[in-house]
């Protein structure tokens, strides 16, 4: 058996050229194709089709498993997909609510999607979620079939479950929010790229710019970040002249322009009295949008309507930036596993193929997907605006691309000691790395750091120690890799399991066990798992003080939402008192809490507000998208979202505030919530509003002013129809 193992290793790594799977029957049509990349090719071994099935399989069900128990995971899409359900304006731009009063902050594009689903199979966990799943499985299967094409199948699988078991990937991966569309589109783009490259290809260069251009209707800009890699790629080894491959990038430029701004038109050529206001910008223009708050702000940190984070100055206003920042403690278990590796291989490989012809295919992979990760990972080190922790997920193709491509030419190499030698230090930096990685929960399973060390220290004795001629030296050097790869994944793995295994919910989700993401400082707790700052975390606050359940949101058995982390009754941003210990008014931990848990929505509450519902536009108003979002989800109907997301976009004015209440399209007002509102939540804008008096903020002055609070279901309510006095 172990001589059998051995066999199929070298084999998955044959020695000699790493392009030669480039050689291969004409195909017919994308049936063809995909029916090709599933049952293998003729000159394959026996195992490969099998593998890649059992990768695919066993994606489907890390991706699928339990995967109910996050509810609605991050209420403020899963509003939106509501919206989305009921009226097709709302489906179009994205809107928050379906009375179509703000949109959400980022293009529609992956709400489509969960949107389709929902109309199909009802709203539910399941319609939202599995599209997002499913997703991520069709992801390691383009990777797979886009490195298959210039590496044997043994390091196309192992790029696979690279990106597959990335704890990053995971997590977005079983999750509403919009990273697991742009990464497929982006893969997709990638595989585009290469089969251009092969034969200098117009028509499929342009199909890459298509599906990178209607990244941006995913994600705006970050859709963007691969362009550079893509395109030098191509510049440098596709076969035509230097002028003709200019011209096709031009052309391909165009194409990707064309799918990126149709939707952008299409909504700035629409009147502003026609459409929902554009949640995020602060003018109501998606120019705003895109170039600001989604956009260039992102890097320079000048973010008008954004909050949290410190005050401008060498480190960005969320968190430390630098080129190590991939590997601090926020960032480094969500993707940089292999990070470290990714570097050596991309080194080696450049100066292993320097004297190769320009058109060689190993090289442009190295450009493709060394370009990949470099480009995202300084973009996400040196950004001083906006940026989680699951952002990362952008890196985990890349690194599944140039893992697969460096091992596959080195291992093809393996007779060479330099090439050995070279393995051999991968192996062990790689060790290290998950040994410091996993040593920052030390408690979290520390066997595991003493077998990732004992399969890195024996698969390095044998890359040092193994001398070519040897009888059965290729059973030992199959079984050395096997624990060299061991060593590689099986910490993400491991944490991939472990992030499959919990809920997930709130806007700001983290993968891996308690004590190893965004803020935390150890382990949550006792009965709560992480929230989403914590000690350690760059924004300060009790361990998981504004999480219950990865900062969470979840619905309970009956349907209807509830925040693990902000309570029910008289609740933390529904417009009571918060609890002992939690910050609240204008401070950053007090407005961060609508943002990260959402708002608890009891029975009693949601059968309150919904009543007489179809007589209003909006059954109720809120300061905040996120604690919007629950109402919405809980009574059914349109929500008026004040200020958007964070609660600092100008809109409604105090006057069509004021305008909606005398036309009584508005039945109540609840306080708090938003980073920018009032009453509850404090008045004081986020921190790209210090000192600032929001439009929430002013509405909720100008309600308590005028209207009599009264308690719903434990929540502090004011009527709109029934003026004070």
């Amino acid at each position: 058996m172990v001589a059998e193992a051995a066999r199929m290793a070298i084999t998955a790594f044959p020695p000699g050229r790493t392009d030669h799977p480039a050689v291969r029957a004409p195909e017919a049509g994308p049936t063809g194709r995909l029916a090709r990349v599933l049952r293998g090719r003729a000159s394959d071994p026996a195992w490969v089709r099998p593998a890649l099935l059992t990768l695919l399989a066993g994606t489907a069900v890390l991706y699928l498993w339990g995967l109910g128990r996050s509810g609605y995971a991050n209420t403020f899409y899963a509003g939106a997909v509501q919206a989305g359900t009921k009226s097709w304006k709302a489906f179009f731009f994205g809107s928050s609510d379906a009375a179509n009063f703000i949109t959400v902050d980022k293009p529609p594009a992956a709400l489509w999607v969960m949107e389709i689903s929902a109309r199909i199979f009802g709203l539910n966990s399941w319609s939202l979620l599995v599209p997002q799943a499913l997703e991520g499985v069709a992801a390691v299967a383009v990777l797979y079939a886009t490195l298959r094409r210039w590496v044997a199948a043994g390091p196309a699988l192992l790029g696979g479950a690279v990106l597959a078991l990335t704890p990053a990937a995971t997590l977005m991966f079983r999750f509403n929010n919009p990273d697991a569309l742009l990464v497929l589109l982006l893969v997709v783009g990638a595989y585009a790229t290469v089969r251009a490259i092969e034969g200098g290809s117009t028509r499929w260069l342009m199909i890459a710019g298509l599906f990178v251009g209607f990244g941006f209707v995913a994600k705006m800009l970050q859709a963007f970040i691969v362009v550079p890699a893509l395109g030098g790629a191509y510049l440098l080894a596709a076969p035509p002249r230097l002028r003709r491959r200019v011209g096709q990038l031009a052309v391909a430029g165009v194409a990707m322009a064309a799918a990126a701004a149709w939707w952008v038109v299409a909504v700035q050529l629409t009147p502003a009295a026609d459409r929902p206001y554009v949640g995020g910008s602060q003018d109501n223009s998606l120019w705003n949008l895109i170039f600001g708050y989604n956009g260039f702000g992102r890097l320079t940190g000048n973010e008008n309507g954004s909050v949290g984070g410190g005050a401008a100055g060498t480190s960005g206003r969320w968190g430390i930036t630098g080129l190590t920042r991939m590997f601090n403690a926020d960032f480094g278990a969500q993707a940089s596993w292999l990070l470290p590796a990714c570097g050596i291989l991309l080194v080696a490989g450049l100066v292993w193929t320097i004297r190769r012809p320009r058109t060689d295919r190993v090289r442009a992979g190295i450009v493709v997907w060394g370009g990949w990760v470099l480009v995202t990972a300084a973009v996400f080190s040196l950004g001083q605006g906006i940026i989680h922790p699951y952002y990362t997920v952008a890196l985990a193709p890349g690194i599944g691309g140039m893992v697969a491509t460096g091992v596959a030419l080195l291992w093809s190499r393996r007779t060479m000691w330099q090439a050995r030698a070279v393995l051999a230090g991968t192996v062990a930096v790689t060790t290290w790395w998950a040994w410091v990685l996993l040593g920052r929960d030390a408690s979290w399973h520390p066997e595991l750091r003493t077998g990732i060390i004992a399969a890195g220290a024996l698969s390095i004795i044998g890359l040092l120690g193994w001398v070519p001629g040897l009888r059965r030296a290729g059973t030992v050097l199959g079984a050395v890799g096997a624990l060299a790869v061991a060593a590689g994944v099986a910490a993400p793995a491991a944490y991939s399991l472990q992030t499959a295994s919990t809920a997930h919910s709130g806007a700001i989700p983290s993968a891996g066990p308690a004590g190893s993401g965004f803020g935390s400082g150890g382990p949550a707790g006792a009965g709560r798992a992480r929230g989403g700052f914590g000690a350690r975390g760059a924004f300060g606050g009790a361990r998981g003080a504004f999480g219950g359940t990865r900062g969470g949101f979840v619905p309970p058995a009956g349907g209807v939402p509830s925040g693990g982390g902000v309570p029910s009754a008289g609740g933390f941003g529904v417009g009571g008192t918060p609890p002992a210990g939690r910050p609240r008014g204008g401070s950053l931990g007090g407005m961060l809490g609508g943002l990260l848990g959402g708002s608890s929505v009891s029975p009693a509450t949601a059968k309150a507000l919904a009543a007489d519902a179809s007589a209003y536009t909006w059954v109720v108003a809120t300061a905040g998208s996120e604690q919007a979002a629950a109402y919405q989800l809980a009574t059914g109907d349109p929500v008026m979202a004040i200020g958007g997301f964070n609660g600092t976009d100008p809109a409604p004015s105090l006057t069509q505030f004021e305008a909606y209440v005398t036309h009584h399209r508005i039945h109540y007002f609840i306080a708090g919530g938003g980073f920018g509102g009032g009453g509850g939540g404090g008045g004081g804008g986020g921190a790209g509003t210090a000192g600032t008096v929001t439009v929430a903020s002013q509405i909720a002055a100008w309600v308590e002013g005028h209207y009599t609070s009264t308690t719903v279901g434990g929540v502090t309510v004011y009527d709109l129809t029934q003026p004070a006095g």
